[in-house]
C-alpha cells in the first residue's frame, strides 16, 4: 500500500528514493520497500488514536510507557491481550511477578479432543510495557482498561492449522540448544503463548544478515545493542517512529506464509474492530485513548486499520461451545525465554537493564497497590481535567538515522565488579578460579567488545569473557560459568501466586495442611513428619497428602516413609514437599472442582468410563476409591461398572492385573466387612465364566502370553472355592482344559499343571512326562520352553513347587552345554520381568530339598532318584518279626510318657514288656471301623494283630489322637 507523498516525512523519503536509486542502479523492489516503510510510518503517526507500540519485555518500552502515561493521562487504555483475560488482571496485585495469566480448558467441545486439554498463557514481568498499562489502569480512578485481542477461543480456531507450531519456539537453532532444560523452564507446560509485543524478523535471512553485521550470537544480543540501548533515553516521538519503523521492516521482509499472515491481519482487524466498537459505545474521543499494542501490529496495512478504517467487512466468528478457566499460574525467566525463543539469560539481564534504567533516568514506574515488594503509594488522584494532547507529527526518524552511535565510557567499577563476582561464584561451584582469572574476564570483555565495534562491554561480552577465561573443561553435574553469568546478573526470578489469587481448591489444601506448621508456599523441598499415633488430627493432613501424591506430579509429594494399602493405615509418615515449586499443577487441579475429592472422584470416574476403559484400570480406579475417597457408594458403583467391562473384553492382555487387584479388594473386603459387596461376588461369578470360556482360544492365540494364560488359571483356581459357593459349575472349568490344545510348549506345560490340579494327571505321570522330553533328543532344545511354562505355572498351582524344582535340577544335569548357557539369560530375564514374585517360593522350595552346606552336596541324593521306599505300614510278618518302633523311645524317655499319660488321664502305670495288654489297644478295639479305614488309606492289608502282636504305630496314632478317630468313625463308616 503507498502512502501519501506528502507529510513530514518527505526529505526522508526523498533521501531514501536516492539511495535506493544510486545502490540498485534504477527504481525496484528495494525503494517500494524503503518507501513503504515510511509510508507506513506516517500513517500510524497520524492516526488520531495514539498507538504505542511496544516489544515483549523490553526496558526501553517500558521506560517509554511510564513517561508517556505521567504526561498523557489517557482515559481509556486499549491493550493487546485476549479478552476474556481482563477480569484476572486484578489479581496481579496479590502475586509477586513473573506470573502468566492462563486460560485453560480441560474439556473441549468444538475442537479435536487429541488437543485436549487447551493452555494459552500471557506471562508478564514487571520490566514490561504492558504492566505499566495495567498498573496504571487499575490503580488511577475514571480509567478504563480493554482488552482487544482475540479471545482465547479464537486462538484454537484460527490457528487450527498451526496448532502444533505454536508451542514450539520460533528461536533460530542456535538458540533451541541453549535453551534452559531445567525445572523452572516448564512452568508454562505446553501452553500456547500469546506474545504481547511480538517483535522479531520472520525472514531468516533477514537475522542471519543483522547478526552477522551486528557481530552478536543471537537476537536478543542484536536487539540489546540496537534497540533497547540507542532508545533508553530517548523522546516519545522519536521512540514511537523507531518502532514503526522497525515493525514495518520485519512485517514487509517477512516471508509469505500464507495462514500466519492471514492470523496477524485477522487479528489486526478483530483488534480495530473491538477498539470503534467501544469508542461508539461509550463515545470517547480518541484524543483520550492509548492503544498498547507490538510493534508489528502497529505498522498494519489493513484496511480495518484506524479509527476511520472500514467497518462491516469483517465478522467476528463466535466461540465454540468450549468452558474456558481462567487463573495465574508462576512464570519465570526461563519459561519465558523458553517458549518465546529467546536466549537463555536475556530476560534476566532485561529486568537488571530495567532496574539501572529507572536509578538513571529517575522515572517513577506504576506498581499495582499491594504488590509484592512495592512501596506503599500516596492517595490516589482523580484525573487532571485536561490530559496532554497528542503533539502534531514531527520528523524524528531522519536525526535518529543520521546520528553517529552513543559511545559510553567503560564503566570500569561495574565491569571489575561483575569479575570479581563471576570468580567467587565459579569457586563456590568447583571451579579453579584465582584472582588472575578476573583479571583476565575483565580484560578479555574489553577485548571482545572493541572487536566487535562497541566502546562499553556488555552483559552479553562479559558473559562470553567468562566462559573463555573460566570455563576450560565441562564437567557433568556442574553448573556451566554461562548459567553463573546469568544468576550474578539478576538469576531466573521465579514468580508465585498469591493466597488470594488462587482458585478455592489450592487455598483448601494450604488451609488443611496448615497443622503442619509449615509454609508451604515457598518454593524448595521441605521435610514434614507426621506422627499420626501421637497427634490423630494429623490423619487428615495424611490424607490430603496422599490425594495430592495421586493427582499431581511425584515430586510435588514424595513420601519417604509410610504407605497407604488396602486395611492398612500408617502411625508414622514422612513427605517432602514441594508445593511451591509446582503451584502451577496446584492451580490447575482448581479448574476441575473445588475440593481434592471431587477431582479425584471425577478423574475416576472419566478413568473408569472412558472409551479405552479395561478391567484392570477400573479395578484399580475402585482401589483408589477406598484408599484414598473411602467411598463404599463409588466403589459400588464402579465395581458394577467393572462387570460390564469384563463381559465385553475378548482379550486376555489385563489378566495378570485383573487377578493382583482383584486378589487384593477380595481379601480387604474378607477382613474388614462382615460380607461381601454384591458386586464382587458377581465380579468372580462372571469372571469365573468368562476366564472359562477364553482358555481354550488363549492356549491356542499366540498374541496371549504365558504369563496371561497363567494369570487366567490363577482367578480360575485360587477364585474356585468362593464361585462354587455362589454357584458356578466346575464341570466348565474341567471341559475348558479339555479342550484347550496348545502348541507351544511352555503353554504345554502351563496346561500339564492345570490338569494335576485338577487330578485329572498325576504328580507321577507329570515326572514321567517331564523325564521322556529330556531321553528325546528331538525335544530337548524346546525344554527350556517347558520350563519357563513350569515357573509360570506356579501361579495358579503353587504346589508344584517341588517339581519345578526338580525340572529346573534335571536341565542343568542333563541338558547339554549348547542347549543350556543360551538358555539362562532368558530364564533370569523370564523370572525378572513376568514370574518375579514367584522367585521366593522356588528359592524356599530348593532351600529345602538341596543341603544346606556345601561338603554334604558330594554325598547328597535327590529325593526324586532315591528308592521308592516301602509303605509305612508293613504287612503282619515283618510286624511280627521286627521289634515295636516306640518301646525304645518310651523307655529312653519315661519323664514324657508320664506327662503324656496325665494329661490323658491314665493312672495305670508303667506295665511289663511281657504285658499282653497295651495303652492304646482298647481304643483299637473300641473303633474298628476307623483303624479298618486309616489301615486301607496307607496301604496295609495285613489285617487285625493278635492283641500280644499290636502295632505299636497305631497305639500311639490313636494315643496321641483319639478325638480325630472318633470322629473319623462315622465319616468312613461306610466305607
Amino acid at each position: 500500500m503507498s502512502g501519501p507523498q506528502g507529510g513530514v516525512f518527505t526529505a526522508l523519503r526523498t533521501q531514501l528514493q536516492g539511495a535506493a536509486s544510486e545502490f540498485a542502479g534504477g527504481p525496484d523492489a528495494l525503494e517500494g520497500i524503503l518507501l513503504g516503510m515510511v509510508d507506513d510510518v506516517d500513517r500510524a503517526v497520524r492516526e488520531p488514536l495514539e498507538i504505542f507500540p511496544v516489544c515483549h519485555h523490553s526496558p526501553a518500552s517500558a521506560l517509554a510507557m511510564a513517561r508517556r502515561l505521567r504526561e498523557k493521562q489517557p482515559k481509556v487504555v486499549y491493550l493487546e491481550l485476549c479478552e476474556d483475560m481482563a477480569p484476572l488482571l486484578t489479581e496481579l496485585r496479590n502475586c509477586r511477578l513473573p506470573v502468566a495469566v492462563q486460560a485453560f480448558a480441560g474439556e473441549i467441545d468444538g475442537f479435536p479432543q487429541e488437543w485436549a486439554p487447551l493452555s494459552v498463557v500471557a506471562p508478564i514481568t514487571e520490566a514490561s510495557a504492558e504492566y505499566q498499562a495495567i498498573a496504571y489502569a487499575l490503580d488511577t480512578p475514571g480509567v478504563e482498561l480493554v482488552l482487544v485481542d482475540r479471545s482465547s477461543d479464537h486462538v484454537f480456531q484460527w490457528d487450527r492449522a498451526n496448532t502444533s507450531e505454536a508451542a514450539e519456539t520460533d528461536g533460530s537453532p542456535a538458540e533451541a540448544e541453549e535453551a534452559p532444560k531445567s525445572e523452572e523452564a516448564a512452568l508454562h507446560g505446553e501452553a500456547v503463548g500469546v506474545e504481547i509485543g511480538d517483535l522479531r524478523p520472520r525472514f531468516a535471512e533477514l537475522e542471519e544478515h543483522l547478526l552477522r553485521h551486528g557481530k552478536v550470537r543471537h537476537w536478543s544480543e542484536w536487539w540489546h545493542q540496537y534497540v533497547e540501548v540507542p532508545l533508553g533515553d530517548s523522546d516519545h516521538d522519536t521512540y514511537r517512529q523507531v518502532m514503526f519503523l522497525i515493525g514495518s521492516l520485519f512485517r514487509r521482509l517477512a516471508p509469505g506464509d500464507g495462514s500466519r499472515v492471514r492470523v496477524d491481519e485477522d487479528r489486526e482487524r478483530y483488534m480495530w474492530t473491538r477498539m470503534r466498537e467501544h469508542l461508539e459505545a461509550t463515545g470517547t474521543d480518541p484524543e483520550d485513548c492509548l492503544y498498547v499494542c507490538g510493534a508489528f501490529h502497529a505498522a498494519s496495512r489493513v484496511e480495518e486499520f484506524g479509527v476511520h478504517g472500514r467497518s462491516g467487512a469483517f465478522t467476528i466468528s463466535p466461540r465454540t461451545a468450549t468452558t474456558w478457566q481462567y487463573g495465574l499460574i508462576p512464570s519465570s525467566h526461563a519459561a519465558i525465554e523458553a517458549q518465546f525463543g529467546l536466549a537463555a539469560g536475556s530476560v534476566s539481564i532485561a529486568a537488571t537493564t530495567w532496574q539501572k534504567s529507572l536509578t538513571r533516568t529517575r522515572v517513577r514506574p506504576y506498581r499495582l497497590e499491594g504488590q509484592a515488594g512495592a512501596r506503599k503509594s500516596r492517595a490516589k488522584k482523580a484525573l487532571p481535567a485536561g490530559s496532554a494532547a497528542q503533539a502534531p507529527a514531527t520528523d524524528r526518524l531522519t536525526g535518529f538515522l543520521h546520528q553517529p552511535p552513543v559511545l559510553d565510557s567503560v564503566d570500569e567499577a561495574e565491569l571489575l565488579g561483575w569479575s570479581v563476582d563471576i570468580v567467587r561464584a565459579a569457586r563456590r561451584n568447583g571451579y579453579l578460579a584465582s584472582t588472575a582469572d578476573a583479571i583476565a574476564v575483565f580484560e578479555t570483555s574489553i577485548l571482545l567488545a572493541g572487536m566487535r565495534d562497541r566502546a562499553k562491554p556488555t552483559p552479553y561480552d562479559f558473559q562470553d569473557a567468562a566462559v573463555t577465561c573460566i570455563e576450560k573443561d565441562s564437567v557433568p553435574g556442574r553448573r556451566d560459568v554461562r548459567r553463573l553469568v546469568e544468576i550474578m546478573m539478576g538469576g531466573d526470578r521465579i514468580g508465585q501466586v498469591g493466597y488470594e489469587a488462587l482458585p478455592p481448591l489450592a487455598r483448601d489444601v494450604y488451609d488443611r495442611l496448615e497443622p503442619l506448621g509449615m509454609k508451604l508456599q515457598q518454593r524448595g523441598v521441605q521435610r514434614a513428619l507426621l506422627d499420626i499415633a501421637g497427634r490423630p488430627e494429623l490423619e487428615a493432613c495424611s490424607d490430603v497428602l496422599w490425594m495430592l501424591r495421586r493427582l499431581m506430579p511425584a515430586a510435588a509429594a514424595r513420601p519417604i516413609m509410610g504407605e497407604r494399602r488396602l486395611g492398612e493405615r500408617s502411625i508414622q509418615e514422612s513427605w517432602d514437599l514441594a508445593l511451591g515449586t509446582h503451584q502451577r499443577a496446584l492451580i490447575e487441579l482448581g479448574y476441575e472442582g473445588v475440593s481434592l475429592e471431587q477431582v479425584l472422584e471425577q478423574r475416576l470416574r472419566r478413568e473408569a468410563y472412558g472409551p479405552r476403559a479395561t478391567t484392570a484400570g477400573v479395578l484399580a480406579a475402585i482401589e483408589d476409591t477406598l484408599l484414598y475417597l473411602r467411598s463404599g457408594r463409588l466403589a459400588d458403583e464402579l465395581g458394577t461398572h467393572a462387570l460390564k467391562v469384563l463381559a465385553a473384553e475378548r482379550s486376555v492382555d489385563g489378566a495378570p492385573e485383573v487377578l493382583r487387584r482383584a486378589r487384593a479388594l477380595l481379601a480387604y473386603y474378607r477382613t474388614s466387612r462382615p460380607e461381601l459387596p454384591a458386586w464382587i461376588e458377581s465380579f468372580v461369578k462372571t469372571g469365573y465364566a468368562h476366564y472359562c470360556t477364553l482358555l481354550p482360544t488363549a492356549f491356542r492365540d499366540e498374541d496371549a502370553t504365558v504369563g496371561q494364560v497363567a494369570a487366567m488359571l490363577g482367578f480360575l483356581f485360587s477364585m474356585e472355592s468362593l464361585a462354587l459357593s455362589l454357584g458356578c459349575d466346575r464341570t466348565q472349568l474341567e471341559l475348558a482344559v479339555a479342550q484347550s490344545h496348545p502348541d507351544d510348549p511352555s503353554k504345554t506345560a502351563l496346561l500339564w499343571a492345570a490338569q494335576v490340579q485338577l487330578g485329572t494327571l498325576s504328580r507321577a505321570e507329570l515326572r514321567s512326562r517331564c523325564a521322556e522330553l529330556l531321553d528325546n533328543p528331538l525335544v530337548v532344545p524346546s525344554y527350556p520352553r517347558y520350563l519357563n511354562g513350569f515357573v509360570h505355572a506356579l501361579e495358579p498351582v503353587p504346589g508344584l513347587a517341588d517339581v519345578v524344582v526338580e525340572a529346573v535340577s534335571n536341565a542343568f544335569g542333563r541338558l547339554p552345554d549348547a542347549v543350556l548357557l543360551p538358555w539362562l539369560p532368558l530364564l533370569i530375564t523370564t523370572l525378572r520381568k513376568g514370574a518375579a514374585d514367584l522367585a521366593p517360593l522356588l528359592i524356599r522350595e530348593a532351600g529345602r530339598i538341596f543341603p544346606g552346606r556345601l561338603p554334604a552336596l558330594d554325598a547328597w541324593i535327590p529325593p526324586w532318584r532315591m528308592p521308592q521306599e516301602a509303605p509305612f505300614a508293613a504287612s503282619r510278618a515283618q510286624r511280627t518279626a521286627t521289634a515295636p518302633v516306640g518301646a525304645a523311645l518310651l523307655a529312653a524317655r519315661p519323664a514324657t510318657c508320664d506327662a503324656v499319660a496325665e494329661l490323658l488321664g491314665c493312672e495305670d502305670g508303667w506295665q511289663q514288656h511281657d504285658a499282653p495288654a497295651r495303652p492304646g489297644a482298647p481304643l483299637l478295639s473300641a473303633h474298628p471301623a476307623t483303624c479298618d479305614a486309616v489301615a486301607e488309606l496307607l496301604g496295609c492289608d495285613g489285617g487285625w494283630a493278635a492283641a500280644g502282636d499290636t502295632a505299636v504305630a497305631g497305639a500311639a496314632l490313636t494315643l496321641r489322637h483319639p478325638a480325630t478317630a472318633e470322629a473319623l468313625e462315622p465319616l468312613l463308616a461306610d466305607r
